[in-house]
């Protein structure tokens, strides 16, 4: 008996060193508000941006300054998904899989097809999902919370028509490589000095053949430093005022810097250019049945609710706009039969837009989860607008709209970030 008790005492033992050297393999890496990031995060995101720059042939600093840029990356994101948790967002499993699910049609694969991608690339299809989820949250806490901070004057819309006409309707298109040597929270005379000899040091270094890429990770401030700095393709219109003065009518692989902000000193490289395209606006008219889920009306019941709608209405046993006119609770469009009108689809959330454009004139979606709810789409029909006066004033605000929410953005992390309580602990 007393061997039996000793074999049960020495398991325990054994199972609970186990657990220890298990949990001792993560740990607290930085305390954040009221969250914190554990440090298998932070070499998980390193592991990631390494992998990316492997496949790019692109060469990384130091590992301590790629680290440095994980953790603001990190604290960044934890700090708007601990807001997001404030004001009650969630993403339900049925969207998170009808997001899925689009990504997977609009890189014209299976979801099937999806998860083998994903295995051969080393990623977890949960830990993908879950990726996935956040920045759909992410995406609903900046739209809320930055949304409010841009305001557009009548004689802004004007001017840039008056611009777009001059143009002739044609744009310019510029993909930039941005580093942002910045300020901290109100800055001295010494602190924008030693910003500016950093920024004038970088540019030295670029000038003199260094590559853009590493440097903009290893030193970068802004948002997208883990990508090299690379902003992507940016209309003429839609970058910030100070970029397009710069950066107007140089050539491919251009410098352009140091430029001053209230943020710190701006380094721009011309990437690429794509010339002059002629702007035409793709519009949809389409129409809806919106049906939100509640605690009497689960999410499968809302969602086997519209796919009864469509069997009847294909089957010519309903009609979709009386349909519509007593069960949708859009009430924008519910009395109009669901009737959207015509619209550019990127005014729609992104569930509602990407669900139109795997659509043909007359083709119904299967049931679709937005953050609004459940919907049942029809595609009525697709145009190419010509830019009437009204549709070059819509054009107009929604690029200065682009270009006003991007900054605003990035002032509000900043701001979010500069009144964060952030304890860094050192291993």
């Amino acid at each position: 008996m007393k061997f039996i008790i000793r074999a049960l005492m020495l398991g325990a033992i054994l199972s609970f060193s186990s657990v220890a050297q298990e949990v001792m393999l993560d740990r607290v890496a930085v305390i954040v508000d009221q969250g914190v990031i554990l440090e298998s995060e932070i070499n998980a995101l390193v592991k990631e941006v390494k992998r990316n720059a492997e496949a790019n042939n692109q060469e990384l600093p130091s590992d301590r300054a790629l680290r440095t840029q994980a953790i603001e990356r990190l604290i960044t994101k934890n700090l708007q998904l601990q807001m997001a948790e404030r004001m009650g967002i969630q993403i339900s499993d049925p969207q998170l899989e009808q997001t899925i699910g689009n990504i997977a049609a609009n890189q014209n694969a299976t979801m099937e097809q999806l998860r083998a991608s994903l295995i051969a690339e080393g990623i977890s299809y949960d830990d993908y999902r879950e990726d996935i989820r956040e920045e759909i949250i992410m995406g609903e806490v900046r739209r809320a919370n930055v949304r409010r901070r841009v305001y557009i004057t009548p004689q802004e819309i004007d001017t840039l028509m008056g611009l777009i006409e001059q143009q002739g309707a044609e744009q310019a298109e510029y993909r930039l490589g941005h580093i942002l040597i910045g300020f901290p929270a109100d800055p001295t005379d010494e602190d924008i000095q030693a910003a500016r000899e950093r920024a004038d040091k970088v540019i030295s270094l670029l000038e003199s053949g260094s590559d853009f890429t590493k440097i903009a990770i290893a030193s970068s401030s802004g948002n997208e430093a883990l990508e090299g700095g690379d902003m992507g393709w940016l209309n003429i219109n839609a970058m910030p005022t100070l970029f397009a003065e710069a950066v107007q009518n140089k050539d491919v692989d251009s410098l352009v810097g140091p430029i001053r902000s209230g943020a710190g000193f701006h380094i721009l490289k011309v990437i690429d250019t794509r010339g002059i395209e002629k702007v035409t606006v793709q519009e949809v008219k389409s129409r809806h049945i919106l049906v939100k889920p509640s605690i009497i009306l689960s999410e499968d019941k809302a969602k086997a609710m519209l796919a009864g709608f469509k069997e009847d209405v294909k089957a010519g046993e309903a009609d979709f706009e009386e349909l519509a006119k007593e069960y949708s609770e859009d009430p924008g469009s519910a009395l109009r039969g669901g009737d959207l009108g015509w619209s550019n689809p990127d005014n729609y959330v992104p569930a509602f837009k990407d669900a139109l454009a795997q659509l043909e004139p007359g083709e119904f979606s299967e049931p679709v989860r937005s953050v609004h709810g459940w919907h049942l789409i029809q595609l009525i029909d697709r145009r190419v607008d010509d830019a009437t006066d009204k549709r070059k004033e819509e054009k107009a605000y929604q690029l200065i709209f682009n270009r006003k929410f991007a900054e605003e953005t990035e002032n509000w992390l900043r701001e979010m970030r500069d009144a964060a309580y952030v304890e860094v602990i050192e291993s």
